[in-house]
């Protein structure tokens, strides 16, 4: 089904309960998205759908409202209480934030409609299985949960279910579900409705609907992948793998990015790698990979959402979507990483003001996704990635790639350029090298096993004990100094002489306010050209006094005869 123009419409005009209306104008909604005005009228009578929409879209209240609505009718006539409704999604992350954004609708609902999360909640499966007990309306769980729970007898029944939800269906297969998704299906009743959510429509999302749907309607609106380009600006700059740091310091600390920014490398290594250089300047920063507890990283999210933080370093690892831990070159992978997480796909990262790719991804759906963390819903965006020259290929590709889905003109570039020379962080770069030098292989993975530790250890568990206990409210902090390298403390600051001369009224002087204040109150008012001696004389790159080969001796007097 292909749409090029609808008609605007409100939420009201869509047959929604007064209680779900009033949840979403508490929630802020205005009006619907493209995606939701088409798909909630089809929903609400009960057909299958396939839903394919760009990342950001509204895609989970695309099938959240007609659901709950379904739901709220058949309470009206219900003889017992039941597993009405079942949404699968691939990673833990994602039914935390689909579990959240229910809970939302559902709020003035008082206890009529209940949501239960066994995957992104909790790990301890006694738990999970009281969850289950009281038989919510709704339950969420990656397809391996849901089975192992339907697989023990007695703990769900799933008879009575009349609509299943797959979320990033494309993502389902991928991670290694397929065997679990079709056993799972057996325990669902011979009729219901199904509903595929997908940013792509790929032939593992062909198959599945093959398993699940019955005459079902897709709905692939014409509309790009990424969002426009007057909402998501796409640069590059041009750097070989020695200039990154010096850059990312640059940019950094000189403020040309600023607000939520999440930078994205593509390992683990690189994540704690990142991390240690970053904390020798002072500027801090918390992790976000697969090899996290599960409840860590959705506490880092939620974390990140409320603005605890403002840089992410996110690994975008490849071996996640190879579910038998194979990398491309047929080697066994080391890593151990979380199969249920993956930090470029699906997850709702609010208010995010700029994509920063360290390095650059590997191929072109791995850009748009990463792309997609940014400029969702009408806030706007940017992406910066540092392309070297065995990246190019790959950047290539993705300029193709964009140039088609926005019908540029021959010759027009996409991204472009990042206005920035190369010879203004040339003064970082003899502290860069040295910080990222510092952060050793070493440094690295016993930074990696501290964390791991110290994650363990706070807990979601003790998250209500710290929320009493302000005071030690700040051991649940992911952006701590890690303290695996000596770190020297004139790093943080900058010097007046290393910044560029365009950005001294801009940036001004980072030392502290006390002395900067002290000095202040005590020095008397100079003149600009005594002003300027200090400068010169307090730069040691400028002072010509120490060079002995260009100092003159005054010559000497001769003694005058008596």
């Amino acid at each position: 089904m292909s749409q090029k123009t609808q008609k605007t419409v409100q939420f009201h005009e869509l047959e929604l309960d007064q209680r779900i209306l009033k949840a979403v104008a508490q929630l802020g909604w205005q009006q619907p998205t493209l995606i939701q005005s088409t798909a909630i009228p089809l929903l609400l009578e009960g057909k299958d759908v396939v839903v394919r929409a760009r990342t950001g879209s509204g895609k989970t209240a695309t099938y959240a409202l007609p659901l709950i609505q379904k739901i709220l009718n058949s309470k009206l006539n219900a003889s017992e209480q039941c597993v009405s409704a079942v949404v699968l999604a691939p990673t833990k992350e994602l039914c935390r934030q689909s579990r959240t954004v229910i809970e939302q609708l559902v709020e003035s609902c008082g206890k009529v409609v209940r949501v239960a999360d066994i995957a992104g909640s909790s790990s301890d499966a006694v738990t999970q299985r009281h969850a289950l007990a009281e038989r919510p309306d709704i339950v969420v769980a990656t397809p391996a949960k849901l089975l192992a729970h339907a697989e023990a007898g007695g703990v769900v029944d799933l008879k009575h279910v009349e609509t299943l939800v797959v979320d990033e269906a494309d993502l389902v297969f991928a991670f290694g579900y397929e065997k679990d998704f079709k056993r799972l299906i057996k325990h669902l009743p011979p009729i219901y409705q199904a509903v595929l959510v997908s940013a792509t429509l790929t032939d593992d999302v062909v198959r599945m609907k093959g398993l699940c749907l019955n005459n079902p309607v897709t709905l692939k609106l014409e509309e790009p992948e990424l969002v426009p380009q007057d909402q998501l600006t796409h640069q590059r700059i041009l750097a070989e793998e020695n200039d990154k740091p010096a850059i990312l310091c640059a940019l950094l600390k000189l403020r040309l990015i600023r607000g939520k920014s999440i930078i994205f490398v593509n390992s683990i290594d690189r994540c704690y790698k990142v991390r240690l250089f970053l904390e020798q300047f002072g500027i801090r920063a918390c992790v976000l990979n697969s090899e996290l507890p599960a409840n860590i990283r959705i506490h880092t999210i939620s974390q990140f959402n409320k603005g605890t933080y403002d840089i992410i370093i996110a690994s975008d690892e490849h071996h996640l979507e190879q579910p038998g831990g194979k990398s491309s070159a047929g080697r066994k992978s080391s890593r151990r990483g979380d199969m249920e997480s993956s930090a470029s796909r699906g997850i709702d990262f609010q208010c995010v003001n700029n994509v920063i790719n360290f390095d650059f991804p590997r191929d072109v759906t791995s850009y748009i996704h990463r792309a997609g963390r940014t400029a969702r819903g009408n806030n706007k965006g940017s992406v910066l990635s540092f392309v070297s020259m065995k990246e190019a290929k790959v950047n290539d590709a993705v300029e193709k790639k964009l140039c088609d889905s926005f019908a540029a003109q021959e010759g027009e570039q996409i991204i472009k350029n990042y206005q920035f020379k190369m010879e203004e962080v040339e003064s970082f770069r003899y502290r860069a090298q040295d910080c990222w030098r510092a952060a050793t292989r070493v440094a690295v993975h016993d930074t990696r096993i501290r964390e791991i530790k110290m994650e363990i250890l706070n807990c979601e568990k003790l998250k209500g004990f710290f929320e009493e206990n302000k005071r030690d409210l700040q051991a649940l902090r992911h952006d701590k100094p890690l303290r695996a390298i000596k770190v020297q403390s004139h790093l943080s600051d900058m010097p007046e002489y290393i910044v560029p001369k365009a950005l001294k009224r801009v940036v001004g002087s980072t030392a502290p306010p006390s002395s900067a204040g002290a000095s202040a109150a005590k020095q008397p008012r100079q003149s600009a050209a005594k002003a300027a001696f200090e400068r010169q004389s307090n730069d040691p790159l400028m002072v010509s006094q120490v060079d002995v080969g260009k100092r003159r001796f005054a010559p000497r007097r001769k003694k005058k005869a008596l």
